[in-house]
């Protein structure tokens, strides 16, 4: 799911990216375990920034899926922690 180049959004990149961590079972199953989320948190809070960078902080947190995720979206590791930043301001 390549990510327009232009946008860039920290929201659309977040989306793009929970969209990526959800299309494997193991990993959707790893997110909610580790972050607490439940299904609906997800879909009642999805325009909400908070929610947004917690799922950019989950794949930063494990490196192989941050690198498999920018890899996936065509944006760089780099690009998708400054989203999570962004989000937090």
């Amino acid at each position: 799911m390549k990510v327009n180049e232009t946008n860039h959004a920290p929201d659309a990149l977040a989306l793009a990216a929970l969209g990526w961590t959800l299309q494997e079972t193991g990993r959707a199953d790893r997110l909610l375990a580790l972050t607490g989320l439940t299904p609906e948190d997800l879909r009642s809070r999805l325009g909400e920034r908070a929610l947004l960078a917690e799922i950019l902080r989950f794949l930063e947190a494990h490196e192989p899926d941050l690198l498999a995720c920018a890899d996936a979206l065509e944006v760089t590791p780099a690009r998708l922690v400054e989203a999570r930043k962004d989000l937090e301001r």
